[in-house]
């Protein structure tokens, strides 16, 4: 074909070659452009002729891929323990920030050279990707998850961080046999020894599983009043505290889960009986253990509820922080959501909330009181 026949032919190939691959569409009252990676994005632009009070609304997907990935990796391992290894505590840390009670951590973990081999720590403190984190040391050094990220209040971030965490821990140690859940304001009540004895020969989850709760049915309807069905009925609701103590079997359970978390993953609508963390976890685990022969009922993580401000427990003020108030923690025994099919007393193994300031006096009785098993008992 001549030269100059050509011509149109490239001159019509430069014109719509581009609009083959970017397409707009406009409308007199909006233009919508959606961005199909991940995260996905729905934005609504205000067309220049709108008014100006037509909003900008950014949706953003409320789970992330790489936790997904993540948690199904997760799921895949096994339920039972490395036999040849012995088995191991691992303390999840769930925290915004820094740990300002790791000094009476360090002297938990560092009682004896032999626990180095009976634990293992996992941090989620926000989103740091700083190597090293300068905020954690010694015990704590090195061990934030690679996907920390940051968690709030009246949110589901608090349990997709607490997921997350069980997710690391199962893929990181197929010895990890129990996991705990642990926030910056708790403390150790016992030694390693005690603590560690007492989870491994027990062999069970503990976490509160509390049924009729005052207020149970608007934090139920707190996404919606239809929200949660069909998945979640109000009678297979649940309530409890958001530490627990859970055995790989339930960790599994866990990080298998898909369906419940779809719901719990919904915002609220209602922030003020939105409390997520509290209800995510004791209702799959009464859901899917029905019977309940592998968990008891109660947390053991105590705290105050006697003294609260603002949807928070009672935190200790420092000059409270002293072995009178060590012994009356040790002294107290759980509330058992359900009636146990044995008689049971459990002792509580942590407690909060501690503020930073306490770090002083807890550390000065760590070792006559705290971690003296038979001190205060």
């Amino acid at each position: 074909m001549p030269l100059p026949h050509l011509l149109p032919l490239y001159f019509a190939l430069l014109v719509c070659l581009p609009l083959a691959v970017i397409f707009t569409v406009t409308s007199p009252r909006t233009a919508v452009t959606v961005a199909v990676t991940q995260p996905a994005f729905l934005v609504v632009r205000k067309p220049h002729n709108a008014p100006e009070t037509l909003p900008i609304i950014t949706i953003q997907p409320p789970a992330s891929r790489d936790d997904e990935s993540l948690l199904r990796l997760a799921s895949q391992v096994g339920p039972n323990p490395r036999p040849e290894s012995p088995k191991k505590l691992a303390f999840l840390f769930l925290t915004t920030d820094s740990l300002p009670l790791a000094p009476l951590w360090e002297i938990f973990f560092n009682q004896s050279p032999k626990n180095r081999n009976l634990y293992n720590i996992y941090i989620n403190a926000g989103d740091s990707g700083r190597k090293p984190d300068p905020r954690f040391s010694g015990v704590f050094e090195n061990r934030v998850i690679p996907s920390s990220k940051p968690a709030f209040r009246h949110t589901p971030t608090l349990i997709s961080a607490a997921r997350r965490l069980l997710a690391h821990a199962l893929l990181d140690d197929p010895s990890n046999y129990v996991f705990i859940l642990l926030s910056p304001s708790c403390v150790p009540l016992h030694s390693f020894n005690f603590t560690y004895t007492f989870l491994v020969s027990s062999a069970k989850s503990y976490i509160e599983i509390l049924e009729d709760e005052p207020g149970w049915y608007d934090r139920w309807a707190a996404r919606g009043q239809y929200a949660m069905l069909p998945e979640v009925r109000p009678e297979d609701f649940r309530i409890g505290s958001q530490f627990w103590a859970l055995t790989r079997s339930h960790a599994l359970m866990v990080a298998r889960d898909v369906e419940l978390w779809t719901k719990f993953n919904k915002p609220c609508v209602r922030r003020n009986v939105c409390y997520p963390e509290e209800h995510y976890f004791p209702t799959l685990v009464n859901m899917r253990d029905p019977h309940g022969q592998g968990r008891v009922p109660a947390t053991l993580t105590h705290v105050d509820w006697s003294v609260a401000a603002g949807g928070h427990p009672r935190t200790y003020r420092p000059s409270e922080v002293g072995s009178g108030l060590i012994r009356r923690l040790r002294r107290a025994r759980p509330r058992y959501g359900e009636s146990p099919a044995e008689a049971r007393n459990d002792p509580f193994l942590f407690a909060r909330k501690f503020p930073p300031a306490a770090i002083g006096p807890l550390v000065d009785m760590a070792y006559k009181v705290i971690f003296n098993d038979s001190a205060v008992l």
